[in-house]
């Protein structure tokens, strides 16, 4: 039989062809050009007026030239925007991890382990690396880069779920509080909290769209991101089982869901348990040299319970910034119930409640709990519910004003007071 062989050349030809994107394909992307730009533009206004306004805060004081250049110092203003945790992270990126357990001689009291890298999870030093050797930037450069472009994936991913659920224009307001929410002067500086938003965003719109694989592998990637992501897998996982009971999406991808939900969080803390000789490792770490575990919510009562702040007995007591913190808890605490009044799905409810569990049940620096508080962006909803009834200026002119305060406060609470 006669075989006709095609040359390489032949081979190569046909693969490099791409062929043209159809008439359809064309629509569904001029469509969501048309859908999410204004999303964008909008966070990226508020985000602007926010930042501009922290940066304005920190030129003036100055005093960021007196500090450590590691713990909120540095030649210029913006030099800020990678210290404390963004030290941590570039230095990942540059020089890997090293995982150990090393005693302070003569330690007493809570501190009683050097830090070191291992506290910080790996995905967002892997993209720090990633971007810089694809661009050139250094690892400050690079960071920023990776923090800013997940911030707008973020915003919509929250634009999408409130849209999903409300309508465009309480998925516009969602993503206008995006920008403006106490703590997000970190979203534009080298920290992971922007990516961890736009993982469990996307991750929980999946799960509200029925798409179980792409839920799962973004829920993986948010254990490799963040500790917190314990309250995504939970959220998914309960999803899924409902998909299963209801018989709606078949079985092997609710399923599949479930099994690939937990892999990324739980590879990283047996990498480093692994080699660190001790698989609790990564738990005695954050206790022995960050002072954070958890207490059961010992000293948040403690916190709630020393209102007015004066002479208070918790650890690290800053009283503007805790009492700023103090204030998102309780708001919190109200608009957890009108997000349940909005009947969502289980999977928002269920990572909601649990990343307040989380973060309020462990003991740390309370003054970053605004922080730490960031992806609760579920309770957006009932105010992006409130705010769709005003106009389009209304709305920006009223989150402008927050985002001005929410610059400032970024400036004085994260920076000024040397708080990481």
């Amino acid at each position: 039989m006669n075989e006709t062989i095609t040359p390489a050349s032949a081979w190569n030809a046909r693969l490099s062809e791409r062929p043209a994107p159809t008439d359809a394909e064309w629509r569904r992307l001029r469509r969501a050009v048309r859908e999410y730009t204004p999303a964008l533009a909008f966070y990226g206004a508020l985000k602007l007026i926010g930042f501009a306004s922290f940066m304005w805060l920190l030129d003036s004081a100055g005093n960021y030239r007196t500090k450590n250049p590691r713990f909120g110092g540095g030649a210029h203003p913006w030099d800020v925007l990678a210290t404390w945790d963004g030290w941590w992270y570039q230095q990942i990126a540059v020089h890997g991890y090293h995982p150990e357990l090393v005693r302070i001689p003569g330690a007493t009291g809570m501190i009683t382990l050097e830090g070191n890298s291992a506290a910080f999870f790996p995905l967002y030093p892997a993209l720090i690396r990633l971007a810089s050797e694809v661009t050139g930037l250094g690892s400050y450069g690079a960071g920023l880069l990776v923090s800013v472009l997940a911030s707008f994936a973020a915003a919509l991913g929250i634009y999408a779920v409130a849209a999903h659920l409300l309508d465009n224009r309480a998925g516009l307001a969602a993503a206008g509080l995006w920008a403006v929410w106490p703590g997000s002067g970190v979203e534009w500086a080298v920290y992971s909290d922007s990516l961890f938003v736009a993982l469990a965003a996307w991750a929980c719109h999946a799960v509200l769209t029925r798409r179980w694989l792409t839920a799962g592998l973004l829920t993986c990637a948010a254990g490799l991101n963040r500790p917190t992501a314990a309250a995504l897998i939970a959220a998914v996982a309960l999803g899924a089982l409902f998909a299963l009971r209801d018989r709606r999406d078949g079985t092997l991808r609710p399923l599949a869901a479930m099994v690939m939900a937990p892999l990324g969080l739980l590879a990283y803390l047996g990498w480093v348990g692994h080699r660190m000789g001790d698989y609790g490792g990564y738990f005695k770490l954050q206790s022995g040299a960050w002072a954070h575990e958890w207490d059961y919510g010992r000293q948040t009562l403690d916190v709630l319970t020393s209102i007015p702040v004066g002479k208070t007995t918790y650890l690290f007591a800053w009283p503007f910034a805790d009492l700023i913190s103090v204030c998102v808890v309780l708001l919190g605490f109200a608009l957890l119930p009108l997000l349940i009044r909005l009947r969502p799905p289980a999977v928002l409810v269920v990572y909601t409640v649990l990343t307040v569990a989380l973060v309020l049940g462990s003991q740390q620096i309370f003054s970053n709990v605004s922080r730490y508080l960031l992806p609760l962006f579920p309770l957006f909803l009932p105010l992006a519910a409130a705010l769709r009834r005003l106009s389009l200026a209304h709305q920006f002119t009223l989150l402008g004003i927050a985002a001005l305060a929410s610059g400032s406060y970024a400036g004085y609470a994260l920076f000024e007071l040397g708080v990481p």
